[in-house]
């Protein structure tokens, strides 16, 4: 009678359990197809990305970036298929305490290898229930990764993991107990060793059989009742939605999103935006409403473990910024799952006035689907401005997410519509847009200014020719030289751009410049959301790179490296871009240039975010410096695809930071206590902002008057032409 009775009531939990979990799937289908269309290209191929999905699954390589908890974590992973076979045995171990699964019950590779993953899967799971206890928001506070999650559903899956293989164990254990155990004890060692301290007895180790198993089926049906009433479960979710999240993915062969900017779609999400036939009405101009998203973006919301990987990686978030990645994504998904049931019913403003004294359980509907996404608390917004406007583009969180939420592509969209649409966006950012609108550059500086470098190299002691393309690129000039707006405006970016244009002289390149021609990329203004700046200045360059039959690039600046590379063929512009950190790693590399002067200081790398994260350019840099004698390197904690932002991108670096701490001067922080006597990097943004901030330690004190930050190209330069260093220079100019 026990076990028949125990027999139907798991029976018609299963039966009421997966109903339930089926209804659900349907109805996160329908919420997400709230959203408007992707592009064709994130639907294959299906091989390639089934393939890419598999792998990333498997391998787990993003998870890997923490090791143990990536191993920890695999464990888990595997056990939810695997395990499946211990549920099944146990739904007919409550009708019969001996049954056993058939063909493979005595098999003794089956035996260990659910004994190996369950043992496995426990430690891994104790592990990371210890992990989340001793670095909780309680102890840590803002440090914790976990800030901003929602505890209860961690604590109920990882409790409901502890009990489910725990009973796994203790029913093989009453199983050996009796002598009805067909495994070796090599095969099943913790098993057995149970077996031998639980009692044999039948008249016992039956029903407890029975009951360990019913127990074991109710918390596993449960556990798809909980998450079938909690839609925005992301931590029970996940297991389900991940690899489809991660087949959808913006780049089929498994690079993060990152590189290029989500381009605008017209309303049929088929093809890119044009803005001379645009309808407002009609095209989304970024994300003003929820049903402005894709439905790839609802996905990513709902996917989101809330693991806060992005959030601890944030540079915004990490100097006491309201933004984090994490907390932007949850938002978001509260909000379609909030107000997706009603678009779902059809429910409209002219529906809610035909029908006033309708009720919907106390829900104020119309301030639901009037509700802002970004807007200030008086304003009920999703997102807060602060939060919006704080992201720097940096990619940490995309690069760290497991599941690939892109998050900068979901700001953008954001920024687009406040930009485009409603005009709000921080004040200073309208001076930008202004000059590059007018003067083509974010300075609004003349542009027989952007020569101005051109006459001092030719003026100096070891004058360097260079030349400057004035219809078409001459015949044997291998590259054309990106200076970008910094390097030829900016003082301390010029002294970059005339290290490398005498660098590649010295190692006999050919190479010419637009000069006057030259006009920004237009990343400030895509980065910040106004896509028809950036369309129109990137528009102009395409039509005077083509007409001057460029083929070769190579940029200073990974703002605009990124964007040649890999943003202009989307319209219609593909060339060869290589960024100039690769371009003389290779020509030290082929002996075209020789390091001979000794540069014995202490220097630290810091990664460009656009040149590093995405684009994945890390070795070039460290190569140069590694073939400079006497160089002594010491990487910063937070490194390569680690590192962390200088506080520029994203359009920052003509926006103020009024809250927390500067993101420039954290960084600054950081590389001090490698205790260096130079900074380097590769990028003119970086070089301003890092530089900044160390006049600003040396005026308190805190850095030595000797300390600068110098790009890798300027290094390059002390070595190849043998100039003596900078503090025997200053002193032979002393005592002279």
């Amino acid at each position: 009678m026990l076990y028949l009775t125990l027999g139907i009531i798991t029976s018609v939990f299963a039966v009421v359990a997966f109903t339930m979990f089926a209804l659900s799937i349907r109805q996160i289908v329908r919420t997400v197809g709230v959203g408007r269309s992707v592009e064709p290209e994130r639907k294959g191929p299906f091989g390639q990305r089934f393939t890419m999905a598999l792998i990333e699954i498997i391998g787990h390589g993003r998870m890997l970036k923490r090791p143990w908890i990536g191993v920890a974590h695999w464990f888990v992973m595997v056990s939810f298929p695997l395990l499946v076979f211990t549920v099944i045995e146990a739904q007919g171990e409550v009708f019969d305490p001996h049954f056993k699964l058939p063909i493979i019950h005595d098999w003794a590779l089956y035996g260990l290898a659910i004994e190996v993953i369950a043992a496995a899967s426990l430690a891994g799971i104790v592990g990371l229930t210890v992990y989340r206890l001793l670095n909780g928001p309680k102890r840590l506070g803002r440090q914790s990764r976990f800030t901003n999650s929602r505890h209860w559903t961690a604590y109920y899956v990882e409790s409901y993991l502890w009990l489910l293989l725990i009973s796994i164990f203790v029913i093989r254990g009453f199983k050996s107990a009796m002598g009805d155990f067909p495994f070796p004890a090599w095969a099943t060692p913790i098993s057995t060793g149970l077996g031998a301290v639980l009692p044999g007895d039948p008249a016992i180790a039956e029903p407890a059989i029975a009951l360990v198993a019913a127990f074991k089926l109710v918390i596993s049906y449960l556990f798809f009742v909980v998450i079938a009433r909690v839609l925005t479960m992301g931590i029970g979710w996940h297991r389900f939605l991940a690899p489809v999240n991660i087949y959808f993915k913006r780049n089929a062969d498994g690079a993060p999103s990152l590189g290029a900017a989500k381009q605008m779609m017209d309303k049929s999400g088929t093809k890119p935006l044009d803005f001379e036939e645009a309808d407002p009405d009609e095209d989304p101009f970024g994300a003003g409403k929820l049903e402005d998203f894709t439905w790839k973006g609802l996905l990513d919301f709902t996917t989101c473990t809330e693991c806060g990987r992005c959030q601890s990686q944030c540079p915004a978030w990490n100097t006491g910024k309201p933004l984090s990645p994490k907390k932007v994504i949850l938002d978001l998904q509260a909000h379609t799952y909030e107000k997706a049931p009603y678009l779902l019913q059809g429910i409209t403003e002219e529906t809610l006035a035909e029908k006033p004294d309708e009720s919907h359980a106390g829900v104020d509907v119309l301030s639901l689907l009037n509700r802002p996404l970004v807007g200030t608390e008086e304003e009920n917004g999703v997102i807060h401005p602060d939060e919006l406007w704080a992201c720097t583009n940096c990619g940490a969180c995309v690069e760290q997410c497991p599941v690939d939420i892109e998050h900068i592509d979901h700001i953008l969209d954001m920024r687009r519509y406040q930009v485009m649409v409603e005009s709000n966006f921080p004040s200073e950012a309208n001076t930008l847009l202004k000059n590059l609108e007018n003067k083509a550059n974010p300075w609004g500086m003349a542009e027989d200014r952007r020569m101005d470098w051109i006459e001092e190299l030719a003026s100096q002691e070891n004058p360097v020719e260079v030349q400057v393309v004035d219809d078409k690129l001459p015949e044997d000039t291998e590259y054309l030289f990106w200076v970008g707006c910094a390097g030829a405006l900016e003082d301390r970016a010029k002294k970059t751009t005339k290290a490398i244009a005498e660098l590649l002289d010295m190692a006999g390149v050919k190479f010419a410049v637009l000069g006057g021609m030259e006009a920004c990329t237009g990343d400030p203004a895509r980065r910040l959301g106004m896509e028809y700046v950036f369309q129109m200045l990137a528009q102009q360059n395409v039509e005077t790179l083509n007409e001057a039959g460029v083929t070769k690039i190579v940029a200073s600046c990974p703002h605009c490296f990124n964007t040649l590379a890999n943003e202009y063929p989307q319209l219609g512009g593909t060339y060869e871009v290589v960024h100039h950190s690769q371009l003389l790693a290779k020509l030290v590399e082929e002996g075209r240039l020789t390091p001979v002067n000794s540069v014995e200081e202490n220097i630290t790398y810091h990664d460009p975010c656009f040149l590093g994260r995405h684009n994945k350019v890390y070795t070039p840099p460290r190569d140069i410096m590694a073939q400079v004698p006497g160089v002594k390197t010491q990487e910063m904690h937070r490194h390569k695809e680690r590192g962390f932002c200088c506080g520029a991108g994203g359009a920052r670096m003509w926006m103020e930071e009024r809250i927390g701490k500067r993101i420039n001067t954290e960084r600054v922080d950081e590389a001090l206590t490698t205790n260096p006597d130079t900074v380097s990097t590769a990028c003119p943004f970086c070089q301003v902002m890092l530089g900044d901030a160390i006049n600003e330690k040396k005026s308190q004190g805190e850095a030595k008057e000797s300390l600068e930050v110098v790009d890798v190209s300027q290094l390059l330069l002390r070595s190849v032409r043998d100039e003596a260093p900078k503090e025997k220079t200053e002193a032979a100019d002393a005592q002279g």
